[in-house]
Order: structure tokens, then C-alpha cells, then sequence
């Protein structure tokens, strides 16, 4: 059996402020031709479907669009939920897709309606896509349970896998929205804290007992096993998003269960393209012909900050995103960088709750629940 590996659709995301419909649409195409091109038996989406719980109506119709002509090269898709997306609203007349080859998860808290068995001239393959596990909402519906990190969310749904592979034996494949141990750092779209507020990464020991685990949430493929993977999102959303590669994995299994993982590119209609330096040298550096039609970022160093610089940029560059001023040979502002640079997000809280509560830093309370609140941030950072 043939799966395709995808994540992090997010339809109806921007990009700056830039609608990406149309060239997501395309990357979305370019699925369905690999799954003609590579006979793809079903393709898999793990989480963040959607950009938004509550996706207008265009959105609606290219996802549809998409979904049907993934289903008309042939391949059967499985799509489950991520935190972006409305778990309701996602998993709606999942009965009926399900009878047309397309198998929604959404319900987080039935572990029996995650499988989804599919099956080659091997015999079955059980795909378990779990939906988004927030532990808040498990804690407070499974108190017995003991769950209060993400790591103990997928401890627990991982049990429930196993429990239902160990009744009906087959090969196994996971799908889940998380954070895994294994990402490395200190790139821009991990966790720059790993356990701050409980939001501890999942360890990939989470995950043994199954052939492979496709994972979501992160925007740049990521191999953090022969079996455990993350393959991106099919398009740049952010500049943090390291990897110029888009696309997903291509997943064999055999007889005895996973045989051999492979990438296969998704097209890059806009790459990403950061420039550094003075703006009027930059406006004329003959050596960045041919980048005009990326998503560029200017990092400017000039002395004082240039007037209209984006819309300078923009006569060049008309897909300019982003300006950056780095300040130039202002000494003072470099210092004060370079001086908060070495210090910790919370460090620089304690430090401004001192400047108003004169001298009075944060309370034991009061810090962890700062560590929260920098953790979640950094969570949805880097899901970006």
C-alpha cells in the first residue's frame, strides 16, 4: 500500500496579508497528479485543514474542489482535525464522506472512531487519525485519566491505539497534531521552550508500536525517525518556516509493515527571498535580478530609518512582505538588542513588572502563570 503524507492545508491563510487561494489550490492539483503519477493508494492529512474554525464560503469550495479531485485520481483520503480547525464543523456528514472514500476524524474523545481500516492484496491496514488533543478539554471531560500536558494527551491516545491493534492485529499507521520530541533547534518554527506551562513536547516513545506516525502542526518537514515524520505545509505561511521545499511523504508498506518513505515535491509558486542592507543599495543590487517575484523580506541597515521603504521595495519587489529596520550604527538601540537578547522572555517580564510595581518582581503565581502564557504564545508560533 501507497500513502501520501500531508498536513497543515490551512485554507484560507494568508500570507502577510496576501491571499494564497489560488496557488494553494495549485499545490492542492499537483496532489492529485502524484496520485495518478505514483499510484497512491490514500492520502493523508494530519490536522489544520482549515485556517480559520469558521472558513468563508470560497474556502469551503476549494477545499471541496480539492478533495474531489484528489478522490478522482483515486485515492482514498483521510483528513483528520487540527487546532486550527472547528472539530464540529470539520467532522459534519463524516457518515457520507465516508461512504464516497473520504474518512474524517474529528472526535477527540472516541478513540473507536479514529480507525479507519483500510486494505491491499497484503491484508488490513488500520490508519488511526487522531484528531487534535487539547489537554484542558481532556482533563476536564477524563479526569481519571491524569492528563495535563500534551505528552500525557498522546500517552493516552496511544494506549487506545494499541488496545485496539493488540484486539485486531494489522498494520498501523498514526496520525496526529503535536509537537515530538526530536525537532531540531534552535530553528525559528520549534518550541523555543520544550516544557515551559505544560506544553512539554510529545517523546517519540509515545509512538511505538505502530509502522509509521504522520504527523502535523509544524510547517517545515521534519524526519525524527525512519517512522516518525513531519511533512510540512504544502505552502510557505511565514518567513520562520526554514525548509525552501514544500511537499509531502510518499509511505510503503509491505507485508511485514513500513518498507520505505520517500519525498516527493509539491511546486513553490512564490520561494522566500530575505535581503540585507542599505535600502538604496538594495533598490539597485544587480546580483538579486531574478527575485522580483518571490515573498521578500527586507532586513534594512540603514543609519536612519528610510522614509516609504515598503513602498520603494515594492516598486522592485511587488510581492515585498515584510521590512525590517535594523537600526543601523545606532549603538544605544544595538545594545539594548543585544542586551535583551540574553535574556529570557519571562526574565524581561520580572524586569518591566519591577519598573511599574517599583521594585516588586512577580509572585510565584504570578511567574508560572507568565511561563504559560510565553509557552502558548511559543506554541502558536510555532505551529506558523
Amino acid at each position: 500500500m501507497r500513502l501520501l503524507h500531508t498536513s497543515d492545508w490551512h485554507v484560507g491563510r494568508t500570507f502577510h496579508g496576501a491571499d494564497t487561494l489560488d496557488a494553494l489550490a495549485d499545490a492542492l492539483g499537483a496532489i492529485a497528479r502524484i496520485v495518478r503519477e505514483h499510484a497512491v493508494d490514500a492520502v493523508l492529512v494530519a490536522g489544520d485543514v482549515y485556517d480559520a474554525a469558521m472558513p468563508s464560503g470560497r474556502h469551503v469550495e476549494a477545499l471541496t474542489r480539492a478533495l474531489q479531485e484528489i478522490r478522482s485520481a483515486g485515492a482514498e483520503i483521510v483528513l483528520s482535525s487540527g487546532n486550527h480547525d472547528s472539530a464540529a464543523r470539520l467532522g459534519a456528514n463524516a457518515g457520507f464522506a465516508r461512504a464516497g472514500g473520504l474518512h474524517l476524524s474529528t472526535r477527540a474523545l472516541e478513540p473507536d472512531s479514529w480507525r479507519i481500516e483500510l486494505a491491499d492484496e497484503h491484508g488490513p491496514v488500520h490508519v488511526f487519525a487522531v484528531p487534535y488533543l487539547e489537554p484542558v478539554s481532556l482533563r476536564s471531560s477524563l479526569p481519571e485519566a491524569g492528563i495535563a500536558s500534551q505528552a500525557d494527551a498522546m500517552g493516552w491516545a496511544m494506549d487506545a491505539v494499541r488496545a485496539s491493534l493488540a484486539h485486531a492485529p494489522a498494520r498501523s499507521v498514526v496520525l496526529a497534531h503535536c509537537f515530538a520530541a526530536g525537532v531540531a533547534e534552535p530553528a525559528d518554527d520549534a518550541p523555543r521552550d520544550i516544557t515551559a506551562g505544560g506544553l512539554d513536547v510529545v517523546p517519540l516513545s509515545r509512538f511505538d508500536g505502530v509502522d509509521y506516525v504522520a504527523l502535523g502542526h509544524l510547517h517545515s518537514r521534519q524526519e525524527l525517525s525512519r517512522s516518525v515524520r513531519y511533512s510540512g505545509a504544502p505552502l510557505h505561511y511565514s518567513f520562520k518556516e526554514r525548509s525552501p521545499l514544500r511537499g509531502g511523504w510518499l509511505v510503503d508498506l509491505d507485508a511485514a509493515g513500513l518498507a520505505d518513505v520517500a519525498w516527493v515535491d509539491l511546486p513553490v509558486p512564490r520561494p522566500l527571498v530575505t535581503i540585507e542592507g542599505e535600502l538604496d543599495a538594495l533598490l539597485d543590487d544587480a546580483s538579486l535580478a531574478g527575485t522580483e517575484g518571490a515573498w521578500l523580506r527586507a532586513r534594512l541597515t540603514d543609519r536612519l530609518r528610510p522614509l516609504d521603504a515598503m513602498r520603494r521595495l515594492q516598486r522592485r519587489w511587488p510581492h515585498a512582505a515584510e521590512v525590517q529596520w535594523l537600526g543601523g550604527d545606532d549603538a544605544p538601540a544595538i545594545e539594548l538588542r543585544a542586551r535583551l537578547a540574553r535574556r529570557s522572555d519571562a526574565e524581561v517580564v520580572d524586569d518591566f513588572l519591577r519598573h511599574v510595581r517599583a521594585g516588586v518582581g512577580a509572585s510565584e503565581a504570578e511567574a508560572a502563570l507568565v511561563r504559560d502564557g510565553l509557552a502558548r504564545a511559543a506554541a502558536a508560533e510555532a505551529a506558523q
